[in-house]
């Protein structure tokens, strides 16, 4: 699909929910990994990036799954916005996700496009890209490789796991008919170690 012929916005019925719940544990940092500047961004963090480009793909709503890290209310004070506070996130992923779903069917979404707050330079064209895809199931590559946002429509959500780390991993693996990918611009990289971080300079 042609970037430049995406709509400016995401089907209404289709919300995003970006995940950041989780410990950070391999990062050894003085604060979350989410909450770490960016290199020589002026003071922007790994949250705050994530976000903004989600905010730039212009989804209806966003549901931030939050957890381990105390997110600044000031970083999500936006009227697309709705926090919803995983208490069991270390349980691990499939809990976020399940927790994410949940407000989405309270909202009676038809879909859900799913990605991490530590992965910032996953570009708002990623987004819609991944959101306007017919595909029950949608993954984002990068270069052929598989990675975030995932599409989610509500018809596999009963399929996803409820416990462990896997979040969609195995939904994906064990219903390769159910699947396509979506050729994106950017990158899924994450940002779970110092090293990580560092090789953004």
């Amino acid at each position: 699909m042609n970037v430049n012929k995406l709509s400016d916005s995401p089907p209404d019925a289709t919300l995003a929910v970006l995940l950041a719940a989780g410990a950070g544990s391999r990062f050894s940092g003085q604060s979350h990994k989410l909450l770490t500047e960016m290199p020589k961004s002026g003071g922007i963090t790994v949250f705050e990036m994530a976000l903004e480009n989600l905010l730039q793909a212009n989804f209806r709503q966003i549901i931030v799954v939050t957890g381990a890290a105390s997110i600044p209310d000031a970083f999500v004070r936006h009227q697309q916005i709705l926090v919803v506070n995983n208490i069991r996130w270390a349980d691990g992923q499939a809990s976020s996700v399940k927790a994410g779903i949940q407000e989405a069917m309270r909202l009676d979404a038809e879909a859900v496009v799913v990605g991490l707050a530590d992965q910032p330079f996953v570009t708002p064209q990623a987004w819609r890209l991944v959101a306007s895809s017919p595909s029950p199931i949608a993954v984002a590559t990068y270069g052929n490789k598989r990675g975030n946002p995932v599409r989610l429509h509500k018809s596999v959500w009963s399929l996803l796991p409820v416990s462990g780390d896997s979040g969609a991993r195995d939904l994906i693996r064990l219903h390769p008919e159910l699947v396509s990918q979506v050729d994106c611009p950017g990158s899924a990289a994450d940002i779970d170690t110092q090293e990580d971080l560092a090789q953004w300079t």
